[in-house]
């Protein structure tokens, strides 16, 4: 990855002048394994004066996945909701979450804590931004290089498991292809050795790697019942038990994988009832999430992941027996 500044903005990496930029970006490569488990490669900085002064880009890949302007001289303030009071600023948008905020002078910073506004500083603003596309792109980073390096890792510990799955009943590139299927959906895949005992188990049974991806995401159960439901209960909605019938009997299955043959109108009023019923979670301050059976976790996933990215499907044999479900809605034809 590479982060490319404007001329402005020089500042915050050099250190002579107070710039702690660096530090951060090791900090954010930290977490990211702390929290997904991704060996995050080393961020190239650098500065470009074709940019306007005040802008940085981030690039995966040579390619530009994101960018954003900054004012160092000034702090960003964002209303959470609940700040009545108006405070005087520039108006933008936070970059990272797409949110409405305000560029205000260090002299209103004060005023502005004090009205209930979010104030941070330009720095925090770009880091926030930089470690949310890491976690957006988080799939794509992970190259067939780093998946060696997290298996030498278990195999230090645990050589048996690694014995038996590498390579005699899967691939480094298929290993890849199902570690990426997790991170997709924002998965850590710290825990190394279940996903790859997991493997060990249903390698033998199929070569499907998204049907493995499913099988180890029932072995996470613990995780993702931690991740999506701390206090043992899951707030969701539900599918229609019709509707996963209709979505279970339009799968199609072919050598490259699998997709759903639906009529466009039946999808299209797949895409109504849900966008009707998000709401009913997303006013409430819940994460969008969808609550499905197994055996069509995966589709109801292909079928939304264009209209809603940000949507979390899960199945019920992802979730621990003592976590309580409590569905606000139902999506249906």
């Amino acid at each position: 990855m590479e982060l490319e500044i404007g001329y402005s903005l020089i500042p915050m990496v050099d250190v002579s002048q107070g710039g702690d930029l660096l530090d951060r970006v090791v900090m954010i490569r930290r977490q990211c394994a702390l929290e997904l488990g991704l060996i995050v490669p080393t961020i190239r900085i650098r500065d470009n004066i074709q940019l306007k002064p005040n802008v940085y880009v981030i690039k995966l890949k040579g390619i530009e996945i994101a960018k954003g302007e900054l004012l160092l001289d000034h702090y960003l303030a964002m209303n959470p909701g609940t700040a009545m009071e108006e405070v005087v600023g520039i108006e933008t948008v936070e970059p990272a979450f797409g949110l409405p905020a305000l560029w205000i002078q260090e002299s209103n910073r004060e005023q502005a804590e004090l009205a209930g506004y979010t104030v941070v500083d330009p720095v925090s603003v770009l880091t926030t931004h930089l470690t949310e596309i890491i976690k957006a792109y988080a799939a794509e980073i992970l190259g067939r290089q780093e998946v060696q390096t997290l298996i030498d890792a278990v195999k230090q510990n645990n050589p048996a498991v690694v014995e038996e799955l590498v390579p005699n009943l899967i691939s480094i590139g298929d290993i890849q292809k199902v570690l990426a299927g997790l991170l997709r959906e924002r998965i850590s895949i710290r825990d190394m050795v279940t996903i790859l005992e997991t493997l060990a188990d249903y390698a033998q049974l199929t070569k499907d790697t998204e049907i493995l991806t499913e099988y180890v995401r029932h072995a996470l159960a613990r995780q993702l019942s931690r991740q999506y439901a701390p206090n043992n209960i899951l707030i969701c909605l539900t599918v229609d038990p019709q509707l996963e019938e209709i979505v279970n009997s339009a799968v199609q299955r072919t050598e490259h994988g699998s997709y759903v043959a639906l009529e466009p109108q039946t999808m299209q009023s797949i895409i109504n009832s849900l966008t009707n019923e998000l709401p009913k979670l997303t006013n409430m301050g819940y994460q969008p999430l969808v609550l499905t059976s197994p055996a069509v976790r995966l589709y109801f996933r292909k079928l939304t992941e264009r209209v809603a990215p940000n949507l979390t499907v899960l199945s019920y044999a992802e979730l621990e027996p003592k976590i309580e479900v409590q569905a606000l809605g139902m999506v249906k034809l």
